[in-house]
């Protein structure tokens, strides 16, 4: 097999472990006071998609505002929240096109909506039914995955039938730090390395693993220097900063396309919420911990960007917080919505064909119910 060094152009070993290795800083264009930060490596993006990137940022805020409080209301069985992640969120679906797929985690409700599946669809999964609630090959972007690193080699695979078939798709498979201690973690960027897969991994790094903080998980320098140990080049990007990470996600995601193979991105970020609602992330960390991230928002720090540019007035600031209510109120009359549950479901989308103890067990349970409503 060629050596990565040589598909990306460089003979020099040198050169070649520098093109792998990370900054040694996570890459930043715009600081948390919303001033422009000059980067050789990373353009910044023009105004227009930062605007767009504002809006999808504003509306995935409220999502998880209003998905916090339809758990409350018992209409959604459990929501992980991505508040304070919403940059990472949004980046990952715009940095690709409409034939691109998307692989998310059970954190990444705000990406899934961004790269357009409708908001009631994206949650019915959570709301506890048996089903995702949306078609994954409409808006080419997986189910939602609750077990760690499971769906990377769902993505590593569906970006080897793309590469066989000749097209030209690219896939962004997302997880957490968490992720990166599984097993199948290993095994997806060793087969995307080895056969030179046009996919991107992007680890949200929020510190927290449920419970588990980074330095117990690791002591590599950075999530991001573990690619060089596949063959892939790594970067680390500031994951509260949204025009830098629409530049490192765009680049990677164009290398891919163009033929460089897999990269891996760690964007480091912070999970301002508990892991879930039934989670209590007092016990493992402090309000002070919690409070030096609060001046990092990445909206407000959007926010204050397009303001200094000139671009977000207040008439577009009211549309586009419209907008989220907009989407807010559809969850509410979507999820608030009873739906008729039919009981043969239970049986009837195990097996092709109906095994005797599950046509025997429906046969007892239409009896039973037939029985009540009598």
């Amino acid at each position: 097999m060629a050596d990565p060094s040589r598909r990306a152009g460089m003979d020099d070993p040198v050169t070649a472990e520098a093109y792998m290795l990370p900054s040694g800083q996570p890459v930043q264009l715009v600081d948390p006071d919303g001033l422009h930060v000059h980067n050789d490596k990373y353009p910044l993006p023009d105004g227009e998609a930062l605007l767009k990137a504002y809006r999808e940022l504003v509306v995935g805020r409220r999502v998880n505002d209003q998905a916090n409080a339809l758990v409350r209301q018992g209409r959604l069985a459990v929501y992980p929240s991505s508040h304070g992640q919403e940059a990472c969120q949004v980046a990952s679906a715009l940095c690709i096109g409409a034939d691109d797929w998307l692989f998310p985690t059970y954190r990444d409700t705000v990406a899934v909506i961004a790269k357009g599946v409708d908001p009631v669809q994206t949650l019915t999964l959570l709301q506890g039914d048996w089903h995702s609630g949306y078609d994954p090959y409409e808006h080419k972007v997986s189910i939602q995955a609750t077990p760690l690193a499971t769906q990377l080699l769902h993505a590593v695979g569906v970006a080897h039938a793309a590469k066989l078939k000749g097209e030209d798709t690219v896939v962004v498979a997302l997880c957490g730090d968490g992720a990166t201690s599984e097993g199948d973690f290993h095994e997806a960027l060793n087969f995307a390395a080895v056969f030179h897969l046009p996919v991107v991994f992007f680890v949200q790094n929020n510190q927290y693993a449920i419970s588990v903080p980074l330095n117990k998980q690791t002591v590599a320098p950075s999530l991001a220097h573990k690619a060089i140990g596949y063959g892939m080049p790594g970067e680390r990007v500031d994951g509260n900063d949204t025009a830098a990470l629409l530049a490192v996600l765009g680049k990677a995601v164009d290398r891919a396309r163009q033929g460089g193979g897999p990269a891996l991105v760690e964007a480091h970020t912070y999970r301002m919420q508990s892991h879930t609602n039934a989670d209590d992330a007092t016990r493992y960390r402090t309000d002070d911990e919690v409070a030096e991230w609060a001046p990092k928002d990445p909206l407000v720090r959007l926010r204050a960007y397009l303001k200094e540019l000139n671009v977000l007035t207040e008439e577009l600031e009211e549309e586009i917080a419209g907008l989220a209510e907009t989407v807010a109120a559809q969850m509410r009359d979507g999820l608030n919505a009873e739906t008729e549950v039919d009981p043969e479901d239970l049986f009837r989308f195990v097996f092709t064909e109906k095994t005797s103890q599950l046509r025997e067990q429906a046969a007892m349970l239409r009896d039973e119910l037939s029985r009540e409503s009598a």
